[in-house]
């Protein structure tokens, strides 16, 4: 089994663009970025996702609504996936940060579907 990349990033194991660091969490530059301004925000312990660490999950949320908040954000997506049906292919908790602006043409998995 190859190691949890975002477990080598808050390690310093791995190479990443760290934009804001907290004691508990950090927030990177994805690889694929799909907005300007796009980011991670990922907690230093290795949880696979939302429901395994409600506290580490919780914090991590409060991590991203900071962020967001210091960033003047007015419009952004914030995501987080799990399993791999919905979409997560790194096993370690993260979620999205996405600005957003009228007109970007970024459209949601979901966009469109049938209520």
């Amino acid at each position: 089994m190859s190691p949890c990349p975002f477990c080598e990033i808050a390690a310093g194991h791995a190479p990443a663009d760290i934009v804001r660091e907290w004691p508990d969490t950090l927030a990177v530059v994805p690889l694929n970025p799909v907005t300007l301004g796009h980011l991670l925000v990922i907690p230093r312990t290795h949880v696979p996702d939302f429901t395994d660490d409600p506290v580490v999950t919780g914090l991590t949320a409060q991590r991203t609504a900071e962020l967001a908040r210091d960033l003047g954000l007015t419009a952004a997506n914030e995501i987080t996936s799990k399993g791999g049906a919905a979409t997560q292919t790194v096993f370690h908790l993260h979620r999205h940060l996405v600005p957003r602006a009228p007109g970007d043409g970024l459209a949601l998995p979901w966009t469109g579907q049938a209520a």
